[in-house]
């Protein structure tokens, strides 16, 4: 544990003290959530995750950076609220590397890259 600037260092025993003493507090259904998981795998000490407004995506954006900065190159009548969410949602899952959201990612990517080579781009809209 870093405070301060100073580093603390516990002993295996202390750590093990700690654990105990943390899950010994615990309510009854979150004790039985880590024992499900495996009180040994347990880690009551690792950090949290980011928030999602604050992980950022490769170019150091937000997904809310992202999006913002998406919609606001399109003309209000080119796209609806469903066109909208389903920009949303792929920007969360590209910001968060959900596989899912990566291969519909490349996929795009990809279809967009065929329908250019095949002089079919501008025919592909509405």
């Amino acid at each position: 544990m870093a405070k301060g600037g100073s580093h603390i260092e516990f002993s295996k025993e202390e750590i093990a003290d700690k654990k105990k003493a943390i899950f010994e507090s615990m309510g009854k259904r979150a004790q039985d959530r880590v024992l499900k998981k495996g009180y040994d795998v347990w880690d009551p000490f690792e950090e949290p995750k980011d928030p999602i407004d604050i992980r950022t995506d490769v170019s150091e954006r937000t997904s809310q950076q992202l999006i913002r900065e998406f919609l606001q190159g399109l003309s209000h009548e080119d796209y609806s609220t469903s066109f909208a969410s389903g920009a949303w949602d792929l920007c969360i899952g590209i910001v968060n590397k959900n596989e899912k959201f990566l291969g519909m990612y490349e996929f795009a990517v990809w279809y967009n890259n065929l329908l250019i080579r095949e002089g079919l781009k501008d025919k592909n809209k509405g």
